[in-house]
């Protein structure tokens, strides 16, 4: 039974992550549900999360959905950001994560309503170098803990002109990224616990894989709809949780 609980909660929280990002909302509430440690379900989601994001890009990548130079440019700052938060995962508590969450995902889904920069060739975009600093943020952000990381990275390269499957894209690609390197510092402190992580990644592997195809389907409206559904409830979770601590 835990095994199937874990194939199915993978599955659930990598398609809705792959779609609009936040798939810890569904992942890490129902692991730690079933009785896992709190640093144990991290570890084990930055495991999930480094191969099917890279699963993800792949197939985005063959359809020619992102150039590697512009994907390669993402990889210091997701290195040393997922290290880096990997590191200070201990220096802050839970309630003060939720709080940075609240407010930079307020922020982010203010601004993608915001009118919007558009290249004159989608085919041509390129990622602007005012964007770093940010992705850096949220790398460690993602490091320490990341409820709502991907989703805050779709409306980053949403807002500065991406198109969604450019905006998904880029954001597996940072995801596994940092995912990569916050995972070194969980395997090192022991907080891996491979019987759950395993099954937890089939699942997420082929949620993932799924959601790839789902979004090739439907529309951009569509899908913007189920990121900005998906941020409010997010939202609300997180706020619930902080009046409950």
């Amino acid at each position: 039974m835990t095994i199937f609980l874990l194939l199915i909660i993978g599955f659930a929280a990598s398609f809705i992550g792959t779609l609009a990002g936040s798939g810890g909302l569904i992942g890490m509430p129902s692991l730690l549900l079933i009785g896992i440690p709190i640093h144990q379900v991290i570890g084990s989601v930055k495991f999930s999360n480094m191969l099917s994001s890279f699963s993800s890009f792949y197939f985005l990548f063959k359809k020619k959905q992102l150039k590697l130079i512009e994907a390669l440019k993402l990889v210091p700052f997701a290195i040393l950001g997922g290290f880096c938060g990997g590191l200070l995962a201990n220096a802050f508590t839970e309630k003060t994560m939720n709080v940075m969450a609240i407010f930079l995902l307020t922020v982010a889904m203010i601004l993608n309503f915001l009118k919007k920069p558009r290249p004159n060739n989608e085919e041509e975009w390129k990622l602007p170098k005012k964007v770093y600093p940010s992705l850096f943020g949220i790398s460690v952000y993602d490091g320490m803990f990341g409820p709502g990381q991907a989703t805050m990275l779709m409306y980053t390269f949403l807002r500065n002109g991406a198109t969604y499957l450019q905006s998904l894209a880029f954001t597996r690609f940072q995801t596994f990224i940092s995912c990569a390197a916050a995972f070194v510092t969980y395997l090192i402190a022991g907080n891996i616990t491979w019987k759950v992580a395993i099954y937890y990644t089939i699942g997420s592997l082929i949620g993932s894989q799924l959601a790839l195809r789902v979004a090739e389907k439907i529309s951009t409206r569509q899908l913007k709809f189920i990121l900005h559904s998906v941020t409010i409830a997010l939202l609300i979770q997180l706020i619930i949780r902080i009046a409950m601590s």
